[in-house]
């Protein structure tokens, strides 16, 4: 048994108790990993809340949490690129990061010059938006619209857009411009008038990554031209506009867990400042995230 942060209804917050689970020993290409720390995502709280009930497997008795990072505890048959004792960071469509151990299929090994925080912050942002500029096809010489680019795989998107030659426009609050200057992206102020300003800062737009959800697609067809290479994460009315709902690519993950990791330990990206949390404490953290008293990336310890 392990202990786990287990979602014991939906609803509040309060629902995110403190139990023990049962993590039991990996089959064939799976490891156990000791967890040092674990990302909270925007869609666990999506989860918790129940408006998106039963997605990703979820239900009562559920651990939450797509992405963790600690040292190898045991391995599977068939698994030779990783032993017990390597910190690896785990990406986990499944769930189950808000915990102290958990059974990974999805892995990458963390490089000597990534610290376990910042692998930990990578692993479902980082191949969410490796994906996203994968499936808009971003080339060099074109111009991208990133919604939402101050957020966790809005950043990344970013820096990974530019360091394909592209021209990013950052649609941000004005408190966050210069940080998306110092990302190498041209910012933009998100809100109504948000095609506007886009306009005012390059005409059209090439193709348009939304990170944000929140009811820009009408806008974003308009300027890349049509929806052939808008793509949503997390936008449910996405068909609606002829847009593209991106979700977990499974024959390309571990792929671009290796793709974003090196990006990460050669300076290519940069992740969103952090706060670290004690794993006991995740009901107090999702509470403060959802009423905007956080505006970073949050982290459990599970060491705390």
């Amino acid at each position: 048994m392990t202990k786990a942060i287990v979602l014991s209804d939906y609803g509040a917050p309060e629902v995110l108790v403190p139990s023990e689970v049962e993590v039991g020993s990996p089959g064939p290409g799976r490891i156990r990993v000791n967890i040092a720390f674990a990302g909270v995502g925007p869609t666990d709280l999506a989860i918790r809340s129940g408006r998106l009930k039963g997605a990703f497997g979820a239900h009562p008795g559920s651990v939450l949490g797509f992405e963790a990072a600690g040292t190898v505890d045991a391995v599977g048959p068939s698994v030779d690129d990783v032993r017990p004792g390597d910190p690896v960071a785990v990406f986990l469509p499944g769930l189950g990061g808000y915990a102290e151990q958990v059974l990974a299929r999805h892995w990458v090994r963390v490089p000597e010059q990534v610290g376990l925080q910042d692998a930990a912050a990578l692993p479902a942002s980082g191949e969410a938006a490796a994906r996203v500029v994968d499936e808009v096809g971003v080339a060099s010489g074109e111009t991208v619209l990133v919604v939402g680019a101050a957020g966790s795989v809005g950043l990344i998107a970013a820096r990974l857009a530019a360091a394909r030659g592209a021209r990013v426009l950052a649609a941000v609050r004005p408190e966050d411009f210069a940080l998306l200057e110092k990302a190498g992206a041209t910012p933009v102020a998100y809100g109504p008038a948000l095609a506007a300003n886009v306009r005012a800062a390059a005409g059209r737009v090439d193709a348009v990554i939304d990170a944000s959800g929140a009811g820009v697609l009408g806008a974003a067809v308009e300027l890349a031209g049509g929806p052939g290479r808008v793509v949503t994460l997390s936008d449910p009315h996405a068909a609606d506009f002829g847009a593209r709902l991106s979700g977990p690519d499974g024959p390309r993950i571990d792929e671009r867990l290796r793709d974003v990791m090196t990006a990460l330990a050669t300076g290519e990206i940069t992740l969103r400042s952090r706060t670290v949390a004690p794993l006991a404490d995740a009901a107090r953290i999702h509470r403060e995230l959802e009423t905007g008293g956080l505006r970073t990336k949050v982290l459990l310890s599970a060491r705390a």
